[in-house]
């Protein structure tokens, strides 16, 4: 859906970003003006973001429940809009574009994303652009200073996905490796939660993992023991359900399994981002996504980097998770290449990042 028009050129404006992929609630404002290429360093542009968690709603059914999702980004997002407009001291008036995330993610939320983003744009007469939820995650860590330049290899773990992406350019992605079946993200929510721990699981288990003891238990690290950089971590997942059935399920064992779950899903997510640069010869790796605030993955791959030689990139931790910023940015670049969205409101619940236009 997504078209040149036909003088491409900046935003006449700064941009309103809108993420309603699950369960959290995005807006920013990203304004290209602001930016100094010189600096790389696009968090510049970023004028102000607002998020709302859905977490406390969805710990009562143990996971996300899409239409109550939904309604709440209809309750949420136009009070947030305003909110974010408030804090850079900007009216409806004032923006060039509008940015939404189009896809990948729950329909329902999607569309009330969708919905609101077209609308405004038509009533303010400016561009709309439909952002890959991915692509914002992957541009993420271009909002920090020093940002890395393409081409580098990019680990995105958020919730349902862990890939491997070669990026050349911004929007020239070239897919490495993916999961078959659990990404990381579903593996710890999935294993805390079979464990008995509160929702949301994976951030329960890390904080757990850090009382566990070294060696109590080892597990896996799936698909290292062959070529590929695809992964799969439902085997993993059951290893430690019958391990932990086994167990004495002490509050220490608890612990002591938890530190060995996650001790294997990073070694094996820093074994395979080794194995993506080598084949690529790229010598920056950008991560991004809710994985990437995990403490021991960020250490383990930096203490790589700077034994092998290559750079890490992170976002900060609050640009992990989904957030308006990363949509704001990507929407920006891609409205400055020209291209935007027909009138239509249309999402996508399913869209392959490789099959996104180029930039130029």
């Amino acid at each position: 859906m997504t078209q040149a028009i036909a003088k491409p050129g900046k935003p006449a404006g700064p941009v309103l970003g809108i993420e309603t992929s699950c369960d959290e609630t995005g807006v920013a404002i990203f304004d290209p003006a602001r930016v100094d290429p010189a600096h790389h360093d696009a968090g510049r542009g970023l004028l102000a973001h607002t998020l709302y968690s859905q977490i406390r709603m969805h710990a009562d059914y143990g996971g996300v429940v899409p239409e109550l999702a939904s309604r709440d980004h209809v309750r949420k997002l136009l009070p947030l809009v305003r909110e974010t407009l408030a804090r850079a001291n900007l009216t409806t008036a004032d923006l060039g574009g509008v940015a939404y995330t189009s896809g990948p993610g729950l329909v329902g939320a999607l569309l009330v994303g969708a919905a609101a983003a077209r609308s405004l744009a038509w009533a303010l007469g400016v561009p709309a652009i439909g952002v890959h939820h991915m692509e914002g995650h992957l541009l993420a860590p271009l909002l920090e200073a020093d940002a890395p330049e393409p081409p580098f290899v990019a680990l995105l773990v958020s919730g349902g996905h862990s890939m491997l992406i070669e990026v050349a350019a911004i929007g020239r992605y070239r897919l490495l490796g993916d999961t078959l079946d659990d990404a990381a993200g579903e593996a710890f929510d999935k294993t805390a939660k079979l464990m008995g721990l509160p929702y949301p699981g994976g951030p329960a288990l890390a904080q757990l993992a850090e009382q566990g003891r070294e060696g109590a238990f080892r597990f896996s690290r799936p698909m290292t023991d062959r070529p590929g950089l695809d992964f799969s971590f439902s085997g993993l997942k059951t290893q430690v359900l019958l391990a932990w059935q086994a167990s004495d399920q002490s509050a220490q064992t608890q612990a002591d399994i938890a530190r060995a779950f996650e001790e294997a899903i990073v070694e094996t997510l820093v074994i395979k981002c080794r194995r993506a640069l080598a084949a690529t010869g790229a010598k920056t790796l950008v991560i991004a996504g809710g994985v990437g605030a995990n403490r021991r993955l960020r250490a383990q791959l930096a203490q790589a980097g700077e034994r092998e030689g290559f750079r890490v990139a992170f976002p900060r931790l609050e640009f992990c998770t989904d957030n308006g910023a990363m949509i704001a940015l990507a929407g920006s670049l891609r409205l400055a290449a020209g291209q935007h969205e027909t009138p239509s409101i249309f999402v996508q619940p399913r869209w392959d990042l490789e099959s996104l236009p180029a930039l130029a």
